[in-house]
């Protein structure tokens, strides 16, 4: 009795030193779980219907913390893992934390992160461009480059400014004896003020030999009138061997119904001699069950042109063919 007696002792004293040292600091789990029916038409290998996993957004399991280092600065971290719900199997190519993986600095200077994380192209595409947020059948990135993720990122943010955000990334190549193969330039400058915003963003990488480069670039506009929400955008495409091309998208969404309706049209004009250009439309609806669950459905079609192979895809898959439906249930916790 007395050795349990010191052994619960001895757990007060060392409960109450851990939450002495962690009272300016705080760790949260976080996470999505999506699912739902996929039907794809027009594929080479004819029609399915696939039970899928993360259409709306991919499934993941994260972890994140901070701590208050006093002065206005504040240290914190990040780590993601992705993985399909209908088979329990890790995502992105079976990576741990293969979705964000990174550490940072945040003080009134701005904020420093390193690790694997998305690019600042990406977040103008998801945020302000895309209506569909880059997930559902109607996705941006079934006919748009959308460079999501970069490996050994170092990224500033800049304060807001007068409406006024800069964001500014490189991500190292790492390769003995040339640091130009394999590197990454990514930037982005916003303006954000009452229902106006306009985002601007530039994504640069090499070729394995540095001997060419892929770019793109993106400029959008995005007005909230309150009843709805408009966006229109232009992106102008730099491919290796001179895969070059321009991408235009206009879309909108409205709330309706305990929940949004959103659509979008896509524009993709391909600059070589083959001309293989296509075209996307695609209506979505998300109807809120809760403020973490809900429903959604969403439909998209694609035309090829001139031998053009485009596929209307989703969050996490490419898809196989010409239209693609989602009806799915997400929960976010």
């Amino acid at each position: 009795m007395k050795k349990i007696s010191t052994a619960i002792a001895l757990l007060g004293i060392v409960s109450g030193s851990a939450l002495a040292q962690t009272s300016n600091s705080s760790i949260t789990i976080y996470g999505v779980v999506d699912a739902g029916i996929t039907r794809e038409t027009g594929g080479p290998a004819g029609n399915v219907t696939n039970l899928g996993s993360g259409m709306a957004s991919g499934a993941r399991l994260g972890f994140k913390g901070k701590e208050d280092l006093g002065g206005g600065t504040t240290a914190f971290f990040l780590i993601e893992n992705g993985f399909n719900v209908d088979t329990g199997v890790t995502g992105q190519g079976g990576l741990l934390f293969g979705r964000q993986a990174f550490v940072g600095l945040k003080s009134t200077a701005g904020t420093l992160t390193l690790g694997r994380q998305y690019s600042p192209y990406y977040r103008i595409v998801r945020d302000v461009a895309d209506p569909f947020e880059v997930g559902y059948a109607g996705t941006a990135s079934n006919l748009m480059a959308t460079n999501t993720r970069v490996d050994n990122m170092a990224e500033y943010v800049s304060p807001n400014v007068y409406g006024f955000t800069a964001d500014l990334a490189t991500g190292f190549g790492e390769v003995a004896g040339d640091s130009a193969r394999n590197r990454v330039f990514s930037a982005s400058l916003t303006y954000a003020s009452g229902p106006l915003t306009v985002a601007g963003a530039w994504h640069q990488k090499q070729n394995p030999t540095a001997t060419d480069h892929a770019r793109n670039s993106i400029l959008s506009v995005k007005y909230n009138a309150g009843f709805a929400e408009g966006v229109v955008s232009y992106a102008s495409n730099k491919g290796l061997a001179g895969a070059d091309s321009n991408d235009i998208i206009a879309g909108v969404s409205f709330p309706a119904l305990a929940g949004k309706v959103f659509g979008s049209y896509i524009r993709h004009d391909d600059k070589r001699a083959i001309n293989r250009d296509a075209s996307q439309w695609a209506l979505g609806y998300s109807y809120l069950l809760s403020k973490r669950t809900d429903l959604y459905a969403a439909y998209a079609r694609i035309d090829n042109r001139n031998g053009a192979t485009f596929t209307v895809g989703n969050a996490t898959t490419d898809g196989t063919g010409h239209t693609g439906t989602n009806i799915g249930i997400r929960h976010i916790f």
